[in-house]
């Protein structure tokens, strides 16, 4: 009798944790499409996901990090921060949190990711469940970057920092179009 229990047990959670798919409308999948066709957008981060090193514990263990952050996930609510592609032109102001090898600047004006700049090697691919792998280069004062953003039609983003004297980093936030008549420059 035990045993039949158990089995409907089984049975009933494993259809009740059954995840449920969000499916993106056409019009959400062709507004992604034609947004990312122009590139022209904005993505401005609410979480930085660093590299948990026996550095960032520390940070943590201080109670630097505001509250509902964790070594390996930082809210950025309330920091601002943005990711801007405008054609080939590249803008960034991203605060970083890790570690750093080398190359730090004497007035410790580098602390942050700032792109400002051309986009070298920019690449977009749709992927089979309609969103956005794009991967690009991109230069700040110091050093170099590789970047991968992931676009969903959602507009949520995740992407990925690697830097040559940085540990990576990633975001995930939300993406903007820019309208035609407010172009950055």
């Amino acid at each position: 009798m035990r045993f039949v229990y158990f089995f409907i047990g089984i049975i009933i959670m494993t259809y009740s944790c059954k995840s449920s798919k969000t499916v993106a409308t056409q019009a959400e999948i062709d507004f992604l499409s034609t947004t990312v066709k122009n590139k022209k957008f904005n993505i401005e981060s609410i979480w930085a996901y660093p590299q948990v090193t026996n550095a960032m514990q520390q940070v943590l263990n201080s109670g630097l990090l505001q509250p509902g952050s964790t070594a390996n996930a930082i809210s950025l609510i309330g920091n601002d921060n943005f990711l801007t592609i405008n054609g080939d032109s590249i803008s960034s102001f991203l605060p970083y949190f890790g570690e750093r090898q080398m190359q730090i600047a004497y007035n410790g004006g580098d602390s942050a990711i700032q792109f400002k700049g051309i986009v070298e090697n920019y690449e977009a691919v749709q992927n089979k469940d309609n969103s956005y792998a794009i991967t690009f280069q991109a230069r700040s004062n110091s050093e170099s970057f590789q970047v991968y953003i992931k676009l969903f039609p959602s507009l949520k983003t995740h992407m990925t920092l690697n830097g040559n004297s940085r540990f990576s980093i990633s975001y995930s936030g939300s993406l903007e179009p820019i309208p035609q008549e407010e172009e950055v420059e």
